[in-house]
């Protein structure tokens, strides 16, 4: 009984001439030189990869149509084959239910991506232009009532008898 370890090319091919392992080594290095001689028709895929990934982008008619597309699937593992088909998760498939059940996939085919600008309200902007006029006549209010209290202590320092305004009956 010969070992496991040493099996010639008798036991596969019939041929006593060296071990297996050393004919296939040698096969294998004659095939890809006499390969490698001749050009290839095609050039070697790009193994770089982008440096900036491409978001992807589905309309909302697309989105429609693989849902019917789903809700059709009454086997079991043809939502799996469609979403391999097209190159989807379930994920996707729970967000656009979610939506259409929301009624906001249809109105994301004029959507624009990005923060949305809130809408002008006349009044509000109307009230901040106030607030601001009333905080700057507050800061002169306070500036004219110092200026008038500096003014009444001189006076009294000097002895200068300053007039009572009249008050309106």
């Amino acid at each position: 009984m010969k070992p496991a370890h040493s099996i010639t090319s008798t036991d596969v091919e019939g041929s006593p001439s060296r071990p297996l392992s050393t004919s296939l080594i040698e096969d294998r290095l004659s095939s890809s030189q006499a390969s490698s001689s001749q050009p290839s028709s095609s050039p070697p895929p790009n193994p770089e990869v982008s440096s900036r990934p491409v978001r992807r982008r589905f309309t909302a008619a697309y989105k429609l149509r693989i849902l019917e597309e789903a809700d059709r699937c009454s086997q079991p593992g043809q939502i799996g084959a469609l979403l391999r088909r097209e190159g989807l998760y379930s994920s996707h498939l729970v967000v656009w239910r979610r939506q259409r059940r929301e009624g906001t996939l249809s109105a994301l085919a004029t959507a624009k991506r990005g923060p949305k600008p809130e809408p002008r309200n006349l009044l509000a902007s109307e009230n901040e232009k106030l607030r601001r006029e009333n905080e700057r006549l507050l800061k002169r209010l306070k500036q004219a009532e110092t200026i008038i209290e500096f003014q009444k202590k001189v006076s009294e320092i000097l002895g200068i008898p300053l007039s009572e305004p009249e008050e309106a009956s």
